[in-house]
């Protein structure tokens, strides 16, 4: 019983990591749109700083699944 338990405990940690990228991303990019729309001079920049950003948040999924699958022992 335990076993399940850790199982969808891990799921619901992943599914709430993927849900809060999925989020940061949207906002990132929103405000590089927004950024771009204000200033095109600055696109490069920003577009640079907005790859930079969303591999950062990137990581945050990757590093909830791998720590799960930890949690599992798997």
């Amino acid at each position: 019983m335990t076993g399940h338990i850790a199982t969808i405990g891990a799921g619901i940690a992943a599914a709430g990591a993927a849900i809060g990228t999925g989020i940061g991303n949207g906002r990132v990019i929103a405000a590089m749109i927004e950024g771009t729309a204000r200033q095109p001079e600055l696109e490069g920049k920003l577009r640079t700083n907005m790859f930079i950003g969303v591999a950062l948040i990137e990581a945050v999924p990757i590093l909830a699944f791998v720590i799960s699958l930890m949690l599992l022992g798997k």
